[in-house]
């Protein structure tokens, strides 16, 4: 068994896809930046809340809940695409092409055991398999 943070791999996961390490520092990596965001984001929502409730008074159970909202709305921003760009990076470790230069050539998704026409009826016993010879459902 290998670790992979706090989770433990199996031996045959981990050579299967040896790139399995770089992927979890880049997601950790991406959820971090995230809780970055939505701290920075709240306070700076609070902040500028705080400025303008001189101006137009309002509680301060309304502005916690608005720099709350508006720190969860950048968070989930940052960390969307900070995702993606740990999976096209996955991809890219994987395969050796970024995910354009797959879709471009139509290398996406695409599995690789089809079925031939005579066996489409029997949709109950079908195993597809991609490329690496994962299961696909």
């Amino acid at each position: 068994m290998v670790t992979l943070g706090l989770r433990r791999v199996e031996d045959g996961v981990a050579a299967k896809h040896p790139a399995l390490q770089q992927y979890a520092a880049c997601q950790s990596h991406a959820f971090l930046k995230g809780i970055g965001t939505f701290l920075a984001g709240s306070g700076a929502a609070f902040a500028v809340q705080k400025l303008v409730n001189r101006k137009v008074p309002y509680g301060l159970q309304w502005s916690l809940l608005l720099a709350g909202a508006a720190g969860s709305l950048a968070s989930y921003v940052v960390t969307r695409a900070e995702t993606q760009k740990c999976s096209d990076f996955w991809i890219y470790l994987e395969t050796g092409k970024f995910p354009q230069e797959l879709a471009m050539a139509g290398g996406v998704s695409q599995p690789a055991d089809l079925p031939s026409p005579e066996d489409r009826g029997s949709a109950a016993s079908l195993v597809r398999k991609n490329k690496y010879g994962d299961i696909v459902e």
